[in-house]
């Protein structure tokens, strides 16, 4: 199947079956109304494969997504390989890999406000977490002749502790708030900040992931650069101890992230099922 900026770039006044959502998932109207809106906060704070694709999951039979992207390994360092990176425009991986230290500082300062807000040391996540892996993920949708039949990309929630999401102007980001779909509308000079799963299973619920998706339009590209901020496959995470006791027993098994991830890709993220598998029951 080809790739959604070729498809876009044919002029298709209908798009390919692959990429046609079932009724119950496709969005109420398309994105050029925009409609239902949410105040989200603004604070003022002054593994995937790498490389090109546009197939989220590993499933054959999966619906596509209306988008196409590149996937690029910063850190660890021993992960980082700029040579796989695009030479054009010629400061391009520099800008990576200095972007990528900043987004690495940010997270880190965050999560330890995170934890001092649970009662926890400022350092609780980032060492629960272990050593990180960090991915940047440059997402690209572009117009869509149908796109009330489609989605730039499905329902879901990160995998990871947290993820820092760079918008341009255009907007296409929606968040489901008990049960309803809201647009997050951009704001110039801010990050979206997504708390990830890895964070709802240690705060023991106390924090949510948010489910999250992307609409896309029919005269606008958009593009968004997302960081994820993730454990090592290795890593098994539970709720903190600290936040378990006779009045708040364990909402959440434990689990290896590398299972999490597989879960994830394999059957399909459909929300957060993967993450409500995980639940005490």
């Amino acid at each position: 199947m080809a790739a959604a900026q070729a498809l876009s770039d044919r002029g298709l006044s209908h798009i390919p079956t692959d990429y046609i959502r079932p009724p119950g998932e496709r969005p109420e109207v398309a994105h050029d109304s925009f409609s239902q809106q949410h105040n989200i906060p603004v604070i003022d704070i002054s593994e995937a494969s790498e490389g090109y694709g546009h197939r989220m999951l590993v499933r054959e039979d999966q619906v596509l997504d209306w988008r196409d992207y590149f996937d690029h390994h910063t850190f660890p360092l021993t992960r980082r390989n700029p040579e796989n990176w695009p030479l054009n425009p010629p400061a391009y991986r520099q800008t990576i890999k200095e972007y990528s230290e900043h987004m690495k500082l940010l997270a880190q300062r965050l999560l330890s406000l995170i934890s001092e807000s649970l009662g926890l040391k400022p350092s609780y996540i980032q060492d629960a977490i272990g050593e990180l892996y960090q991915n940047i993920s440059l997402n690209y949708y572009p117009p869509c002749p149908q796109p009330e039949l489609t989605l730039g990309l499905q329902s879901h929630s990160d995998l990871g502790a947290i993820t820092l999401l760079l918008q341009d102007d255009v907007g296409g980001l929606q968040v489901s708030v008990d049960g309803s779909w809201f647009a997050v509308q951009p704001v110039p000079g801010a990050l979206v900040v997504n708390l990830a799963d890895q964070v709802q299973i240690l705060s023991n619920g106390r924090y949510k992931s948010i489910e999250h998706r992307a609409v896309v339009n029919r005269n606008k590209s958009r593009i968004s650069i997302a960081t994820f901020y993730d454990p090592a496959k290795e890593v098994v995470i539970s709720p903190a101890s600290e936040l378990v006791g006779s009045d708040h027993p364990a909402k959440y098994k434990h689990v290896l992230f590398g299972d999490h991830v597989s879960a994830w890709y394999q059957k399909g993220p459909d929300g957060k099922k993967v993450l409500d598998s995980l639940s005490v029951k």
